[in-house]
């Protein structure tokens, strides 16, 4: 029930995979909650400015039924972010979502 939605200006990331990885794994140790419930997705090449300029910039929306620590997380995040693809931590924004269990989705049910 996790998720993390990545998105960034920069159309060159090579292995995404490898950096969705290390979200996967990070968001379920942030939240506390098993990898197995964790998804991840990246955009690359999006369109989008930060402080009016189109210098490698990244968005980030982080979702889940509770287990939200948003001042730990976004250290965390944009640490683990600019390590990874080097967009510097004061080019990124992260947006949470707490959802509501009954409005969360997966095999055929909701989890509330």
């Amino acid at each position: 029930m996790p998720l993390i939605n990545l998105r960034t200006n920069r159309p060159d990331i090579d292995h995404p995979e490898s950096l969705l990885q290390q979200l996967s794994a990070a968001l379920a140790k942030a939240t506390g909650k098993p990898e197995a419930y964790v998804m991840t997705l990246f955009e690359g090449g999006v369109p989008m400015t930060f402080a009016g300029q189109s210098e490698p910039c990244a968005y980030v929306e982080i979702k889940s039924i509770g287990a939200l620590a948003p001042p730990a997380m976004t250290r965390e995040f944009c640490e683990l972010i600019e390590n990874a693809i080097g967009i510097p931590k004061d080019r990124i924004y992260i947006g949470f979502d707490d959802v509501d269990a009954t409005c969360w989705g997966w095999n055929g049910r909701t989890f509330g």
